[in-house]
């Protein structure tokens, strides 16, 4: 059985001819008939050519992988318990799901505190992040989690001021910053400013520090997404042109005549914008880690994609070497902006794979006596059993889960939910919940009495929709927990969870389901 979809995709806006009948291998229709108009993804490429590479329509939705890989997270289940209690008293009147501690502290101070073990692993310069920046700043900011501004941020926007090379103002970043520190309460969460190579040749990271008190910076070597770097479309001509004068690589160039009247007469109506490749060596690397401590950073994090598994050893040796206070790594298949649809499905090592790795390099080094960053691992995390799953494959040293689409998917319908409202139009699937967002939304009540009426009004609705994801996925999470009778973070351990099938097993070291206690019940059983 093929584990890829191929030729046609709601991602690629194509699809087969005779969808009930299609070559497992190549994807074509099994009768490719002379005289069709093209719908598949080969049929498509021969009128639009590279376009067909990329998901689409770019600007308004995020895309992941479909493939199907060998071993994924639901090959895993959680452990449950009858007996005792980790982090809380074992007495049934204390030891309640609501009193599950979900806090984490990282930093080589112990000051970043989240008040849930997840982040946002980054949201860049991508169209929908943007338009989604208010739902997910303050969103964050209210439920106190981490949120990380993806690369370009800078490059990208048109008021931004750059001075011999290096940005000196901004319009968009100090936007996305401000958003998000003034709804932040009594200090929890953190927003992180992320640098490729195109940002950190503009001095981002530094301008952060200085110009708008950013304590957390991230070093980007990639995302699970791809393996190349960052890229969008874009519309307009001027602004293709404005990153072409910004050292973007733009395609085509936007500075020939050629490909300007093309463009004009409608040939094509997108440009790409493509970000460099980084060149990571250990000096460049130690090098950069100083400039930025050097220029005030207080925390600086890493974050790695899929690539292969001498380059996530590198990762983790840096990290370690270099006191980094947090290495995050995603795996394949995931993405929230623009990546090739091939490469998003067919590169890097998937999650599951991706994260045992981590671990085993993690312990190789903890058992030297090396320092281990905290560590992130992200790639298609959505609910509450997924988190914990992935806390435990990676404990102790897993201490945050990334997400991405999730909290977008969530804004977005809050985003969506809110103008409804605003016209008078709410679906009947909705307005069975009430029509005003204190009905709908189930933590308005809660949010109202904390914030005050004034404050609460002025809630975007993409932030209540985060806020409530947020609410749902804790509530959640502490169940879970408190069926492994595990009452805080920290006591959440890899025996927690079981492999069922042998293979997953193997990859993972994740004890089989029928191996799990074995020791434990011959003893009870002879007892």
């Amino acid at each position: 059985m093929s584990l890829s979809k191929v030729n046609a995709s709601a991602a690629t806006l194509t699809k087969n001819r005779t969808e009930g009948s299609v070559v497992p291998t190549s994807g074509m229709c099994v009768t490719c008939v002379d005289g069709c108009i093209g719908m598949c993804e080969i049929g498509k490429s021969a009128y639009r050519g590279h376009e067909v590479i990329y998901p689409q329509p770019f600007g308004v939705i995020t895309t992941a992988a479909e493939k199907s890989y060998p071993v994924d997270y639901s090959h895993f289940n959680i452990m449950g318990t009858v007996v005792g209690a980790y982090g809380i008293e074992a007495n049934s009147d204390k030891a309640i799901f609501p009193r599950v501690n979900l806090e984490v502290v990282i930093g080589h101070d112990k000051n970043i505190r989240f008040r849930y073990p997840w982040i946002i692993s980054a949201m860049g310069s991508t169209a929908i992040a943007k338009n989604n920046w208010e739902g997910l700043a303050i969103g964050s900011a209210l439920a106190g989690t981490g949120l990380t501004i993806g690369e370009n941020v800078v490059g990208m926007d048109p008021e931004a001021v750059i001075k011999n090379g290096r940005v000196v103002d901004t319009v968009d970043l100090k936007r996305r910053v401000k958003l998000y520190q003034d709804y932040q309460r009594d200090s929890y969460g953190a927003i992180i400013v992320q640098a490729n190579i195109e940002d950190t040749r503009l001095s981002v990271h530094e301008y952060s520090i200085e110009e708008l008190g950013v304590e957390c910076v991230e070093l980007k070597w990639g995302q699970g997404a791809k393996d190349i770097g960052g890229e969008v479309k874009i519309s307009d001509l001027k602004k293709a042109q404005m990153l072409y004068t910004r050292g973007y690589i733009m395609l085509p160039d936007p500075t020939n005549p050629d490909v300007i009247k093309a463009f004009e007469r409608g040939a094509f109506k997108e440009f790409e914008r493509h970000s460099r490749v980084g060149m990571i060596t250990e000096e460049s690397f130690a090098k950069r880690v100083e400039e930025l401590r050097k220029a005030g950073a207080k925390y600086i994090f890493l974050k790695t994609g899929a690539y292969r598994p001498a380059d996530l050893a590198r990762a983790i040796s840096f990290a370690s070497k270099y006191k980094l206070d947090l290495l995050t790594v995603d795996g394949a298949g995931g993405g929230t902006g623009l990546s090739p649809w091939r490469m998003m499905n067919e590169w890097g090592v998937p999650p599951v794979e991706l994260h045992s790795l981590l671990y085993r390099y993690a312990k190789y080094l903890a058992e030297k006596g090396k320092y281990v960053p905290p560590l992130t691992v992200g790639g298609g995390f959505t609910f509450e059993d997924q988190i914990f799953k992935g806390l435990a494959m990676g404990a102790p040293f897993v201490k945050l889960i990334g997400m991405a689409r999730s909290p977008m998917a969530a804004a977005m319908v809050g985003k969506t939910i809110g103008c409804t409202i605003d016209n008078h139009q709410i679906p009947v699937y909705i307005r069975r919940f009430g029509n005003s967002k204190d009905e709908i939304f189930v933590t308005a009540a809660s949010l109202r009495k904390e914030l005050g009426d004034a404050e609460f009004e002025e809630l975007p609705t993409g932030a209540l929709g985060l806020y409530t994801y947020y609410e749902r996925l804790a509530q959640g999470l502490r169940q879970f927990m408190a069926g492994s009778r595990k009452f805080s973070v920290e006591h959440i351990s890899r025996d927690d969870v079981a492999a069922l099938t042998r293979k997953a097993a193997d990859i993972s070291g994740i004890q089989y389901v029928m191996d799990v206690d074995k020791a434990q019940v011959e003893e009870i059983l002879n007892s």
